[in-house]
């Protein structure tokens, strides 16, 4: 897949076609505020009134999370790690005891947070957040400890998500670094300083959405070329490649190999909710490098943006054939406000 032309079609790959080989290496998934998600189908969301729901999903969730049960729906094993505490916490062991997922649940004294979701049928989203429990810094370092004594058989650790309330950002760099010490492969898919302290350590790859791109710059995203500039200034600061994801614009690549842009439409929207952790996912599997591993990813999280809740996208989901990739983006094109 070399001398893709500006605006190039993926043709040639049926939708649902399973990629062969597709072998990222032993992945160990770290997702440190993980929840129970509950996802809500509604015809709309109006304030102060009696709403039914059409459709209801109990998922297990967080983003490293996510990264594990995508890779699994794609016949590729990994192991999560989380800390889990209080009734939600055994749920959300038993969710993904469930969906089949190797793990190594690390307890604690809080209570595991739960989210919910509101989707309507044009796709908009309306996500609640609990905050998560308070890590302690006696369980953080147990966590960073099982962390790091199960990095010792893989090839990539991929931290994922928000830091929960207690630990200090000096503390999740420490963790950071010893990992990269260690020679494993580190990828960081956070925001505010987590994300700046994977990318201080030389993380080998970093997935900020637009929202997190323009935090971590201090910049205001207005065009393509802007959200490609703060791309390399990341690299500059210590970052190997830099995937950041766009939404219903697709997504940019930048490393060592230079940028390419991708963008996978989809048709019927039906919940956002961890369609970037699947496009991570995607990437991933396919090597985490250049224009395969890009369309894999688009492909997957165009996949999960199609499913309800926080459903992982499986091969019969995926669609190759409508991605546009391009290695002369204009620069000057201006992205959509949200």
């Amino acid at each position: 897949m070399t001398g893709l032309d500006p605006g190039t079609v993926m043709t040639g790959l049926d939708p649902g076609t399973v990629m062969t080989g597709l072998n990222p290496g032993t992945v160990l998934t770290v997702t440190l505020n993980p929840s129970v998600d509950r996802a809500l189908e509604v015809d709309a969301l109006v304030r102060g009134e009696v709403l039914r729901a059409a459709d209801s999903h109990i998922d297990p969730g967080g983003k490293g999370v996510n990264v594990s049960r995508a890779l699994l729906a794609n016949g590729i094993r990994s192991t999560a790690v989380v800390p889990a505490g209080g009734a939600e916490g055994e749920q959300l062991v038993d969710l993904l005891k469930g969906e089949g997922v190797d793990m190594l649940a690390v307890p604690i004294t809080g209570r595991t947070r739960s989210n919910i979701t509101l989707a309507e049928p044009d796709g908009t989203v309306t996500k609640i957040n609990e905050a998560g429990p308070t890590l302690s810094d006696t369980e953080f370092a147990q966590v960073s400890d099982a962390v790091l004594a199960a990095a010792g058989t893989a090839d990539w650790v991929v931290i994922c998500g928000s830091l929960p309330p207690g630990p200090t950002v000096a503390a999740f760099t420490d963790l950071c670094e010893r990992l990269v010490k260690s020679g494993v492969r580190l990828a960081v898919d956070s925001s505010g300083p987590a994300l700046l302290a994977g990318v201080a350590a030389g993380a080998a790859l970093v997935k900020p959405n637009r929202e997190e791109l323009a935090e971590a710059t201090g910049t205001d995203l207005v065009t393509l070329g802007d959200v490609i500039r703060a791309c390399g200034r990341l690299r500059e600061a210590g970052a190997g490649t830099v995937l950041a994801s766009l939404g219903a614009e697709g997504a940019v690549l930048v490393d060592a190999a230079g940028v390419i842009t991708g963008v996978s439409p989809v048709s019927v929207p039906r919940s956002t909710v961890g369609a970037g952790d699947a496009l991570l996912a995607g990437f991933l599997a396919a090597g985490a490098s250049g224009e395969a591993a890009l369309v894999e990813g688009l492909a997957w999280g165009a996949a999960a943006v199609s499913l309800p809740g926080s459903r992982m996208p499986k091969p019969q989901d995926l669609d190759r054939t409508s991605i546009r990739l391009d290695r002369e983006p204009d620069l000057n094109r201006p992205l959509r406000r949200d």
